[in-house]
């Protein structure tokens, strides 16, 4: 993050916080080392979090060709939910990771290695989080309720993933796209190959945007032993990321398809432009790629929040067709 010498940032910044944030700005002062535990000073994991629940809600209304009030909840729900559980997951990779965190420049600065909230505190605040994410949670159908609850493992296992594999954004793709399952079952109360293809379609995602994210930290990784897929490809990255971009837009669009093929032809190929189009935006994030600029590294990763809302305008106007 660029210093500025005229405004200093507030005591207590993490280093790669988005600049001016809500946290940094507005929030008391007592609960921001507690908010930037949870990341919401850099909201793009609540994003990337929260937007395949929106891609299996749309695609659960194309499949079912109504869209009910229960379905406004869902949107609602998983938004409050993907914050928490966004929140909690971050706490508890911090709390397995602080001795790491210490030892790499960009997380050194993170609230539990700097000092600003203990173990015991981080614990208690992880725990509440999660609590008030499963009261929202229980709002929804039994079935969706049992994956709600099955979504903890691939959480609690991510932190110690890159400590035993050189794929730990495949744990981290399980885990953030759960929610493509967890919608589509909460409006259907099923599961089917849409939904699971979409689930590998943003596991997929995942690996693209997560290994950019990785090039920012593979030197101090490489020090200290952490594994990545940014440490695994090195200077294969571009090929690496085609590839999960192709399977991506592939597995996406074969998610449009079991979803929306008793629809009509119109229907079905516009829907097959949401795909199509983030496949664009993944292609610009890839020529824009550069292993070597942080900053420029940084910004490839944030801006999958916008490459991820693409799609739904797509499927908004299939649905009207």
């Amino acid at each position: 993050m660029t210093q500025n010498s005229q405004t200093p940032e507030p005591a207590g910044t993490v280093a790669d916080a988005v600049a001016g944030n809500w946290v940094d700005r507005f929030a008391p002062v007592q609960t921001r080392p507690y908010l930037r535990l949870s990341r919401a000073d850099r909201p793009i994991g609540t994003w990337l979090l929260y937007l395949p629940c929106l891609w299996a809600l749309a695609l659960a209304v194309l499949a079912t060709g109504t869209f009910t009030p229960f379905a406004v909840w869902i949107i609602a729900g998983c938004g409050i939910g993907a914050f928490l559980m966004r929140g909690a997951g971050c706490t508890w990779n911090d709390i397995t990771d602080r001795d790491i965190d210490g030892s790499v420049a960009r997380t050194r600065s993170r609230p539990i290695p700097s000092g600003q909230v203990s173990v015991k505190g981080a614990v208690v605040w992880m725990v509440s989080q999660a609590l008030v994410a499963f009261v929202i949670l229980l709002t929804f159908p039994p079935f969706a309720i049992a994956l709600g609850i099955l979504a903890l493992l691939p959480v609690a296992i991510y932190p110690f993933a890159k400590r035993f594999t050189w794929w730990p954004q495949v744990f981290l793709g399980l885990a953030f796209n759960w929610g493509a399952l967890l919608a589509w079952a909460a409006y259907t109360g099923s599961i089917g190959a849409a939904p699971v293809l979409l689930y590998l379609a943003g596991i997929a995602w995942t690996l693209f945007y997560d290994t950019v994210y990785a090039y920012q930290d593979a030197e101090d990784d490489a020090l200290i032993g952490v594994k990545s897929t940014a440490r695994l490809f090195g200077s294969d990255a571009r090929w690496w990321l085609r590839l999960f971009l192709t399977l991506t837009v592939i597995l996406f669009g074969a998610a449009v398809v079991f979803a929306t093929y008793d629809r009509s032809i119109l229907s079905l190929l516009i829907a097959l432009g949401g795909p199509w189009a983030l496949g664009w935006h993944l292609t610009w994030q890839l020529q824009r790629f550069d292993a070597d600029d942080n900053d420029r590294l940084i910004h490839i990763f944030r801006s999958n929040r916008d490459a991820g809302l693409i799609p739904l305008p797509f499927f908004a106007l299939a649905y009207l067709l």
